[in-house]
């Protein structure tokens, strides 16, 4: 969605304080942790202009969180000076929160009131007057499309509804300043647009001034500027088009029509001319070393094509962060036993006619679709659209109305949890024990699979070194960063060493480079036998999928190939079609048909 030309053309990023909304002036935000210092923020400066938006971008635990939450004056800094609306945020914190909104990851909706009724909670707590709290409700419903849904209780809200009804929770008083803390994690591509026109609306039409945090990265062109942070240091603040043009001449598109995207993708990632390698439609995309014509080492077969490509601020933002990155960092490639290789074109997972009833609504209406072994199945829709429902009942964890599934095999109606056995199972939120180490997570999970003796000792070290856990061994797994938490949650699930793996938005709100590392993984399971079943809101994650189905309204929309489906779709302005296109496209065309 192209930024309204209207905030687009603001004065470039600056060094001016005089205007600025929010100035840190060599912040200083130390932690303790396990008996060890983290530094969260080491001595940094910047000014946040007023009136426009402007995108905090960062990697997990580079420091995005302690940066908002000092900025309300929720944490007070161990060195420097902050002013947020030219108040002195450490003397007068709440005189800044009376005069800021704030809306951190987990916004407290309280789940058994109606829309309305938290509205009217928002403004008792804010202070808001009677007489004005009409006319702001009909504004900001209308703004958020919620009009309808004053009277429904905001726990049966989707997704991406209560997350725009946290941000009008937020707005109920007229901030000036106003902090999103990854406000579109988990909510899928219609919903982040509708937040997207949300924020634009408060920025055009109140001049309010937006600070927004996001791992998602085609989210920072959407900004007028962005200030780029890692390991509690800034690396730039700038436009992000600025950023990108630093990656000029490195950025390339290869095709080779003969062999399979994941296996290219691998041989390219391998290639040492090579720093970067993503699959993106029929292409890899490809960030080279340096800025000069890309000849590979090891070429795919012919025929294939190396075409230079237009660079993206995630482009510039992974070539500088692997160019840091320590090999010894990251989590080594996943070698399971034997168990899983077996017949490839055999079907792993049947869905017949899948229906779930809650009363009279069906959450899950005469679903069917199969998965092959070995193969990387999407289950994709809107948030309320019933895959997670599907989800759950393919693992077992919800009874089915009527209809039938069977998964290894095995009868889901009546072998559950023999089939439950074979399957491992990546929850959301990461089904991980938040006062437990890592390693007495590692303990506890191996002996739920039912692992004894030796074969326990010798999984739980198979998880510590395949996942590069072991300097975190002692560490609780509530305090871990968010992509080391997916790595240990993936490791759990793969304790017993299952024939199929349920992924259930796992890269949700972990940087480019984590989700990179983690599909690596995903990718290498596959080629091994393993049988993927992902959901994701993440759109270039279903490019790695092999087929894959999106939902609506508990029916399968569409099924096939991520090339079948992009077929259904003219190219848009002469740029290839990507799967959030035909992912708004087949919804829209749904909704009004």
């Amino acid at each position: 969605m192209p930024l309204p030309s209207s905030i687009k053309d603001k004065n470039p990023a600056d060094s001016s304080t005089s205007a600025a909304v929010l100035v840190f002036d060599q912040v200083k935000k130390t932690f303790t942790a396990d008996k060890t210092t983290i530094t969260a923020l080491d001595g940094i400066s910047c000014a946040i202009q007023p009136q426009r938006v402007t995108g905090l971008i960062g990697p997990d635990g580079a420091g995005k969180t302690t940066f908002m939450r000092l900025s309300t004056g929720l944490l007070q800094p161990d060195h420097g000076t902050l002013q947020a609306l030219g108040i002195d945020v450490i003397r007068d914190p709440l005189e800044v929160q009376a005069q800021i909104g704030y809306m951190p990851q987990r916004f407290g909706l309280y789940e058994d009131l109606s829309v309305q009724e938290n509205l009217d909670l928002y403004a008792n707590l804010q202070g808001v007057p009677q007489q004005t709290r009409n006319e702001r409700y009909a504004r900001l419903l209308a703004m958020a499309g919620l009009e309808d849904f004053r009277h429904r209780l905001a726990g049966r809200l989707s997704g991406g509804m209560k997350q725009k009804l946290g941000l009008v929770c937020t707005l109920v008083r007229p901030p000036r300043l106003l902090l999103l803390d990854e406000p579109t994690v988990g909510v899928d591509p219609i919903s982040r647009r509708e937040l997207w026109e949300i924020v634009y609306q408060l920025v055009e039409t109140e001049g309010m001034s937006v600070l927004l945090s996001t791992a998602y990265l085609d989210e920072a062109e959407r900004c007028t500027e962005v200030v780029l942070i890692h390991q509690g240091q800034i690396l730039g603040h700038d436009r992000p088009e600025v950023f990108s043009r630093r990656v000029t001449g490195r950025i390339w598109s290869i095709r080779a029509p003969h062999v399979a995207k994941r296996s290219l993708q691998l041989r390219l990632s391998n290639d040492p001319a090579v720093l970067d390698a993503l699959i993106l439609g029929k292409s890899i995309r490809v960030v080279s070393h340096t800025p000069e014509t890309l000849h590979l080492a090891d070429p795919p077969p012919e025929p294939y094509s190396i075409e230079p490509a237009e660079p993206r601020f995630e482009d510039y933002f992974v070539a500088t962060l692997k160019k840091n990155h320590r090999p010894a960092d990251s989590p080594a490639r996943i070698t399971l036993g034997q168990n899983n290789h077996r017949i490839v074109d055999e079907d792993v997972i049947v869905a017949d006619n899948l229906v779930r009833r809650f009363g009279s609504f069906y959450a899950v209406d005469r679903v069917s679709f199969s998965v092959r072994r070995g193969e990387i199945f999407g289950l994709l829709g809107a948030n309320g659209a019933g895959k997670t429902t599907t989800f759950r009942m393919l693992c077992g964890l919800l009874p089915i109305s009527s209809g039938s599934c069977s998964v290894a095999g095995m009868n889901l109606r009546t072998a559950a949890s023999a089939a439950r056995s074979r399957i491992g199972y990546m929850a959301q939120k990461f089904s991980l024990y938040g006062n437990l180490t890592v390693l007495q997570n590692l303990g506890f999970f191996a002996s739920a699979y039912g692992l004894r003796g030796q074969e326990r000792l010798d999984r739980i070290n198979w998880a510590l070194d395949t996942f590069a856990l072991t300097p975190y061994s002692g560490s609780e797994g509530q305090s871990l960063p968010l992509g080391f938490k997916q790595r240990l949650a993936l490791a759990v699930a793969l304790m017993h060493e299952p024939e199929v793996l349920f992924l259930d938005e796992p890269t949700s709100g972990v940087d480019p480079l984590a989700r990179r590392e983690f599909w690596a993984q995903i990718n290498s399971l596959a080629d091994q036998g393993v049988t993927v079943l992902v959901t994701t809101h993440f759109m270039e994650e279903a490019e790695y999928c092999d087929r894959l189905v999106i939902m609506a309204e508990g029916r399968v929309l569409a099924e096939g190939s991520p090339e079948s489906l992009k077929e259904q779709f003219d190219e848009q302005d002469g740029q290839e079609t990507t799967m959030e296109d035909v992912f708004i496209g087949l919804l829209q065309t749904h909704h009004h048909g």
